[in-house]
């Protein structure tokens, strides 16, 4: 079975895809041998470890040689954040999407941000067709994240964009943001396609959200938040003390990356 074909039979159960978000090679290798079944990027991550505000603003060479650099160190299914697919002309999308499948994805993440749903649905488009059936094309509504309605509102909204997208060729719908078990049950119920939702404070366990019928659940930016803290506060106390043991001690339990990438 090739990777993409094994990154959507994750999707297909019976456990939920617990999807951990790297940003570097090391990152990814390490998430991997924690026992990552596949691996995604998080635009956000990846745009913040070469100097990027989040955004569409990361160049797409640099997005592209990340996405190369992480997947040549994995043995599982990699799957890319490439935001709103950093233009709205669905020609540069396209060729943006053979450079990223090029680079070793079998997937991608597409949002459509405060951009219209119908022009997403033609990017989901012009992806399928400079992609073809193997990419695992996950669309990505941010009705909720974004406040673009609110109560009843926001869920007709998201279901009406969720089958917009599944018409243009999505094979799974992200809606990040929601928290509350009854909401994402009935998205779980009432979207087609296998759900996708954000990890985040609040939010139930996986299992739970596999009872609920969620399919996936990303980390989004956690891992790298909680790394970069971890460094700013060693780094902190030993510009403060000069004691370089508070990094010795954050450092302790990294695993040999010099044999990891021999």
């Amino acid at each position: 079975m090739s990777q993409a074909e094994t990154f959507k039979q994750l999707h297909a159960g019976p456990q939920i895809l617990v999807l951990p978000n790297a940003w570097d090679a090391a990152s990814a290798a390490l998430m991997e041998d924690a026992g990552a079944k596949a691996l995604a990027t998080s635009s956000a991550a990846v745009a913040w470890a070469h100097g990027y505000a989040d955004g569409d603003l990361l160049p797409v060479p640099t997005l592209i040689a990340a996405i190369g650099e992480i997947a040549r160190v994995l043995k599982v299914p990699l799957t890319a954040d490439i935001e709103g697919g950093y233009s709205d002309d669905l020609a540069t999308v396209a060729e943006t999407i053979k450079g990223v499948v090029g680079a070793g994805a079998v997937g991608i993440n597409l949002e459509d941000g405060g951009r219209d749903p119908d022009l997403h649905a033609r990017k989901i488009e012009a992806v399928r067709k400079a992609a073809g059936a193997d990419l695992f094309v996950n669309a990505r509504t941010d009705v909720y994240l974004r406040g673009l309605a609110e109560g009843e509102a926001a869920l007709a909204e998201t279901l009406r964009r969720a089958e917009l997208y599944r018409a243009a060729g999505a094979d799974g719908i992200f809606v990040p943001g929601p928290v509350d078990e009854a909401l994402l049950g009935t998205l779980a119920r009432d979207i087609v396609l296998p759900l996708n939702v954000m990890g985040r404070g609040g939010a139930p366990s996986a299992a739970r959200l596999q009872a609920l019928g969620v399919r996936r659940l990303s980390s989004a930016t956690a891992p790298f938040r909680a790394a970069y803290a971890a460094l700013g506060r060693a780094m902190s106390e030993f510009l403060a003390s000069g004691d370089a043991n508070a990094l010795a001690q954050a450092g302790q339990g990294l695993p040999d990356l010099n044999k990891r990438f021999g």
